[in-house]
């Protein structure tokens, strides 16, 4: 996670658009239950479990079953979603 000190050192700087709220509230079922959708997704980035990593332009997230998506330059929050679950493929003869 050596990479994920760079994001980890700037969280205060992380934001999002109002579209990229309604976005990752709808992505991740969050509802309305949820008051900060910035502050929930920087507390599971900050979690020691997160596992952070950078691919070209934007930093990923990975921790609960959750995907975050964070610009690598600007700091923005581009969406958030529920990892996909792979299925093991039987083999047919």
């Amino acid at each position: 996670m050596k990479n994920g000190n760079v994001l980890l050192d700037n969280i205060a700087k992380i934001h999002t658009t109002p579209m990229g709220v309604e976005r990752i509230r709808r992505n991740l079922g969050l509802g309305e239950e949820v008051d900060d959708v910035v502050e929930w997704c920087c507390k599971h980035i900050c979690d020691k479990q997160s596992e952070i990593t950078r691919n070209g332009k934007n930093w990923y997230c990975k921790i609960d079953g959750y995907i975050i998506t964070v610009n690598a330059y600007s700091y923005t929050i581009i969406t958030a979603h529920k990892e996909k679950k792979v299925r093991n493929a039987k083999a047919t003869k």
